[in-house]
């Protein structure tokens, strides 16, 4: 077994004899040659096959492919001004390993089009799209430069549990399990475990997982399961300390992007610029006097609606030149328990969430690290003190000023890449309506 060649490999192969294997992408006979189009995972490639220079049988056999065959060719890369990329490939022989089933319900080429239902019904055919595998390849590229970076600056990662006992965020969004008999919830963000890993005494971890939320929600933006990255840091001095860490990461995922995957978004005509840092930030209370400059009233101690937050990307990309920024210093109200709130001014919170446009990214700060305040604001929001003690107990014994972060990776990937619709950023998305495939 051998790694797929990429087209910039065979074109240096020049003369030479290659091993193909990957899916018919398309097949043209024209009387005394014919072409097939040559599909893996690293690209598309022209093989020729005039009649009177390939083996005898050999044109009969390319006569009779069809789209989506799965074949190996073996064969001479030989220069050719009339293919597209610069050469093509002249067979010696080829193997048909599966036919495929026609009609084809979807066709992967993307000359017939599919409605979103009908390429996520067959999406296994929808992700031989090369246009579709180039999203999941610079997904992967952006993930894998935010890996190293954080773990280039001392992060580890650690795996936290995906099944909880107790809900962390209160409300009703969140998925109920039998768990031997008892009530337990898939999490909806890897928060408290991280927390209480800092408190173990790693004083830089970061998960990258999925996470689970039951919205009846049915826009572009929302899935019942989606994956995060999410750092948390100990010994930090506030909140800003976790913004840099923030912003530095998702620069460093771009570059990776951008390094990495050329030939990918030059498929999907896309130019992923790079943020100046450090990128914008607007506070509570200075909020509420900008909403108010742009005809936009918000209520003071309220969180923002998606009409704020439409005005304050705006104001954000008219003022400072940017589509990505920081607001921070949320009002407590509506905030988790665990949230640190200003000593000096409680109405604010240590909490900063990051947008993308009008899009929230993530949300994250300053954690309250001090053990009687964490009970105050348990007993201040009305919840169960002690169902929460497996969380609280250990502050008791020394926890460091900590925050972090939860980064949504396939909301940032869809809003990287133009696309209006999250789901076509997951590779087998979940909704309320979608299980399978």
């Amino acid at each position: 077994m051998q790694e797929p060649f990429t087209p910039a490999d065979l074109k240096a192969r020049i003369g030479r004899q290659v091993r193909l294997e990957g899916w018919v992408h398309d097949v043209r006979v024209l009387g005394g040659i014919s072409f097939v189009l040559l599909r893996n995972s690293r690209g598309v490639v022209q093989v020729a096959v005039p009649k009177k220079a390939v083996p005898p049988g050999l044109f009969a056999l390319v006569s009779g492919l069809h789209q989506e065959d799965v074949i190996t060719c073996v064969g001479e890369v030989k220069e050719s001004n009339a293919a597209r990329m610069g050469f093509e490939i002249l067979p010696s022989s080829i193997e048909v390993l599966a036919r495929a089933a026609a009609p084809l319900p979807l066709d992967p080429r993307g000359v017939t089009p599919a409605s979103l239902d009908t390429r996520l019904e067959w999406r296994s055919l929808e992700l031989r799209r090369p246009e579709t595998a180039a999203v999941f390849a610079i997904e992967n590229a952006l993930v894998q430069g935010f890996e190293e970076y954080l773990q280039g600056s001392g992060f580890i990662r650690a795996f936290t549990p995906s099944i909880i006992g107790g809900v962390s965020e209160g409300g009703s969004e969140v998925f109920k399990i039998d768990y031997y008999g008892k009530e337990a919830f898939l999490r909806q963000d890897p928060q408290l475990h991280r927390q209480l890993t800092i408190a173990g005494g790693f004083d830089r971890v970061y998960d990258l997982g999925s996470n689970w939320r039951a919205e009846l929600s049915h826009t572009p933006r929302h899935l019942s399961e989606h994956r995060t990255i999410a750092p948390e840091m100990g010994f930090i001095a506030d909140e800003k300390d976790v913004m840099r860490v923030e912003e530095e990461m998702v620069v460093h995922g771009i570059e990776k992007a951008n390094k990495r995957c050329a030939g990918e978004l030059s498929l999907l005509k896309r130019e992923l610029p790079m943020p100046k840092l450090p990128l914008p930030e607007i506070d509570f209370p200075e909020v509420y006097g900008i909403l108010e400059s742009k005809g936009k009233s918000l209520s003071r101690g309220e969180d923002l609606d998606e009409e704020s937050k439409d005005v304050l990307a705006a104001y954000v990309k008219e003022e400072h030149g940017s589509d990505l920024f920081f607001v921070n210093r949320f009002p407590s109200k509506p905030k988790p328990f665990y949230v640190m709130r200003y000593d000096d001014d409680r109405e604010f919170a240590r909490s900063t969430d990051f947008f993308f446009g009008s899009l929230e990214l993530s949300s994250g700060g300053q954690r309250e690290h001090r053990h009687e305040r964490i009970m105050a604001q348990i007993r201040e929001k009305g919840m169960d003190a002690k169902a929460l003690e497996w969380f609280t107990e250990p502050f008791r014994y020394g926890v460091p000023p900590h925050g972090g972060f939860s980064f949504g990776l396939e909301r940032f990937v869809a809003k990287l890449l133009g696309i209006e619709n999250v789901k076509e950023a997951v590779l087998f998305p979940r909704d309320p309506e979608r299980l399978q495939p």
